[in-house]
């Protein structure tokens, strides 16, 4: 199966990867349209885009003026799967991934992004901040979703039929999934769901469950899942699966009140 999951707006890329291997995004000449775009906004433009400080959108105009290809090592390029920081990846752990589970990762982990469009584990990628739900202008439309179009499912596709996948794993935000056309994928998507009691009722809350889904992704790599009864056998963290609330595309995970 194909896990797809959100990037993450902290990054880190200080701390050295696990890993000297490397491979190189597949859309790469389709950000570099998104950064010829970039250029061309002022720190103000950006500022009021981003909806962030001035601080901050100086920030990015200078990672959009020092964008270039081909990334390697030794230009501040690093593998995406430990350069992205956040709730996710807490549960996710990279830094504590064996080789093996790595490499199966590389295989059927992909990650969205609002620049990238979809990275593998282990493309390089550059510092930046252009979340999917940006409403950026460009050739194609007024925003990232229309930039990638059929982009990202194309890409997924070619993913679940070179590795003879029927099911694809939806552990993204809907902002970054809706960036996908899950009617037009060679697969059935299935999308889990964390609940935390809270005052006598379950409920999503935001922090554990983005943490729930990077333990979601690291089990499913570490234990090669192939099938949806493996899936439901998820009891990270105290969750457990909740057959009556689930449905044949979204399988529900409980747990107790913290």
């Amino acid at each position: 199966m194909i896990v797809v999951i959100s990037p993450a707006k902290t990054l880190d890329f200080e701390t050295p990867a696990t890993t000297s291997e490397f491979t190189e995004a597949n859309l790469l000449s389709e950000s570099q349209r998104l950064i010829n775009r970039c250029q061309e906004l002022s720190m103000q433009e950006i500022a009021s885009l981003m909806k962030v400080s001035d601080k901050i959108a100086g920030l990015n105009v200078a990672r959009f003026a020092e964008w270039k290809t081909p990334f390697s090592l030794d230009n501040d390029a690093k593998q995406c799967l430990f350069a992205f920081k956040g709730d996710v990846y807490t549960g996710l752990e990279a830094e504590t991934l064996s080789e093996s589970t790595l490499q199966y990762a590389q295989k059927n982990l992909r990650i969205l992004s609002g620049l990238y469009g979809l990275l593998r584990p282990l493309d390089l990628m550059l510092a930046y901040r252009l979340e999917m739900g940006t409403r950026l202008d460009n050739e194609r439309g007024t925003n990232l979703y229309q930039f990638w179009g059929d982009l990202i499912t194309e890409q997924l596709n070619m993913q679940l039929v070179a590795q003879d996948s029927q099911y694809l794993i939806n552990l993204a935000s809907n902002e970054y999934f809706k960036a996908v056309k899950p009617k037009a994928l060679k697969a059935k998507v299935i999308t889990p769901i964390f609940k935390d009691q809270k005052n006598g009722q379950y409920k999503v809350i935001s922090f554990y469950a983005k943490k729930a889904r990077g333990l979601m992704a690291r089990y499913i790599m570490e234990n090669e899942v192939t099938d949806i009864e493996q899936l439901k056998a998820f009891t990270e963290a105290g969750y457990y699966f909740v057959e009556a609330a689930s449905s044949d595309t979204e399988l529900v995970f409980q747990r107790e009140e913290q």
